[in-house]
């Protein structure tokens, strides 16, 4: 019972001077406000990062070209170091090669779905008349598409029949199409369009046009018309663009569901090692998007922790206005506190009394604190262009936090009054 009467006698000491209460609690407000809307941005950029990523394939495992560390003796002495000065351009040999990728591909057909292979013959324009587009040209596999989201606006998508004999066709953006045929889809399946690279002019088919997606990863300076997307054909059109011998610096590995990401690249590294053994310059590498994600996550944490623990140091600030505040209120109350304890109030029901009233302070200052914050963050998300994700957990350790502040801050303040003679207090003035 005793609990419910100090929050009513805070409340109502509150309500006596409000003005003065608003701007003990200002320093509160400020604080919590700024730990969650910070809290809320950086949530909101680490989730959009994050599913940028995995739609990127989170379980796919690059495999890729690396130069050899190679150990060289110093002679007599016995002295061992590593070197790369003894490296070389990458020739043919030693590039990874279909037998690897078969290969590989049936010693762990029960753990993958596919590996994805790209090859790029270069950045260009296709240009009709007054009109252009910029596009980087990637022919790409059939198992390319399994890890990268590729939503079909008409047309089709690549088919075996392109794969197996090369032909000339490609899937564009609507981007192109809004550049080139005035954002008309339908109308631009079938047209024939030329791309000038640096390696000349080559001439392709549209076969289907699809949605670009932004990368929120990449900040991109280029205006609407400017903008860079891909134009992707089959593999064997562009290896027959490049007069490539068919070999890839690297590839990416799809693994299943139930996969060992971890797993999975130790196993690549070894099976694909096993052919460089004999190299004395090039080995292969791996690593997974779920490793990067998890490191990128870790890092976000890290920043928004670290900006949310300097914006609460006005949290501190805020507690010792509070302080301030309350050995204030203790000296305007000495009469009121001789008073109870002349009529028996212990010093613990005193203490109390005023730790709770500081509570109180904090605590209402946290709550619009964090109204405040969650509308902050979720404007500063939605002014970047990222959902708004606003925590639980940030909300609730906000005023976890500001709570504790009342307690630490009110402390000595409720000591002190709690100590007072009641003689003494009785006389003051």
């Amino acid at each position: 019972m005793l609990f419910f009467e100090n929050i009513s006698m805070a409340l109502s000491s509150l309500m006596a001077n409000k003005m003065r209460a608003l701007l003990t609690m200002l320093g509160i407000i400020i604080g919590i406000t700024s730990v969650i809307a910070i809290m809320t941005v950086g949530n909101s950029l680490e989730s959009t990062i994050t599913s940028s990523m995995q739609s990127m394939g989170a379980s796919d495992i690059t495999v890729y070209l690396k130069y050899k560390n190679q150990e060289v003796e110093t002679g007599a002495s016995g002295m061992k170091y590593d070197s790369v000065s003894k490296t070389r351009e990458i020739l043919e040999s030693d590039l990874i090669n279909e037998e690897m990728i078969q290969g590989f591909k049936e010693a762990y057909q029960d753990s993958i779905v596919g590996i994805s292979l790209t090859e790029v013959t270069g950045s260009g324009q296709v240009v009709i008349g007054k009109n252009y587009a910029n596009v980087t040209v990637i022919g790409v596999n059939k198992d390319y598409f399994l890890s990268t989201d590729v939503k079909i606006l008409s047309g089709r998508t690549l088919n075996e029949t392109d794969y197996l004999n090369g032909r000339k066709v490609a899937l564009v953006t609507d981007k192109l199409v809004n550049n080139l045929f005035n954002g008309d889809v339908k109308a631009a399946v079938g047209k024939e369009i030329e791309v000038k690279d640096a390696q000349g002019y080559s001439h392709y088919t549209i076969a289907g046009v699809y949605e670009h997606q932004e990368n929120p990863m990449m900040v991109s300076t280029s205006s609407e018309k400017d903008i860079n997307t891909y134009l992707y054909v089959p593999l064997k059109t562009a290896q027959s663009r490049n007069h490539s011998s068919g070999g890839f610096e690297s590839i990416s590995i799809i693994a299943g569901q139930n996969a060992d990401s971890n797993q999975m690249i130790l196993d690549a590294k070894n099976y694909f090692n096993a052919y460089y053994r004999n190299n004395h310059y090039y080995d292969v590498g791996a690593f997974s998007m779920s490793s990067m994600i998890s490191a990128m996550a870790t890092m976000m944490d890290t920043v928004t922790l670290a900006i949310g623990v300097i914006a609460g140091i006005s949290l501190l600030v805020g507690g010792v206005g509070v302080m301030n505040i309350m050995l204030v209120s203790i000296t305007e109350r000495t009469r009121e506190i001789g008073t109870r304890k002349a009529l028996g109030a212990p010093n613990s029901s005193i203490r109390l009394q005023f730790i709770m009233e500081s509570m109180v302070i904090c605590l209402i200052g946290g709550m619009i604190g964090v109204g405040l914050g969650v509308a902050l963050g979720i404007f500063a998300s939605n002014l970047l262009g990222y959902p708004a994700e606003p925590t639980i957990f940030s909300i609730i350790l906000s005023l976890g936090f500001s709570m504790t502040i009342g307690v630490f801050f009110g402390y000595y303040p409720a000591n002190k009054a709690a100590k007072l003679d009641p003689i003494e207090a009785l006389r003051y003035e």
